[in-house]
């Protein structure tokens, strides 16, 4: 069963933002699917719990170049 949360990020200015953002985080095995808003600045994420976990969402982020709030 999937679990979908939705993570506050800043530093995202534009699509290429929410692109570098989408690609970094779908290459997570485990996730089902993500959508990140820089209008929004959030990031919707639906994930496996039994293959990854918000710790490796949130660095995948983070890695990208952006701001877990």
């Amino acid at each position: 069963m999937s679990e979908s949360v939705s993570i506050n990020v800043s530093g995202m200015k534009c699509g290429g933002c929410e692109n570098t953002i989408n690609t970094a985080v779908a290459a997570i095995e485990g996730v089902v699917s993500v959508k990140a808003s820089h209008k929004e600045k959030k990031v919707d994420v639906e994930f496996d719990p039994g293959k990854t976990d918000m710790e490796a969402i949130e660095d995948a982020i983070i890695d990208a170049g952006f701001n877990v709030e």
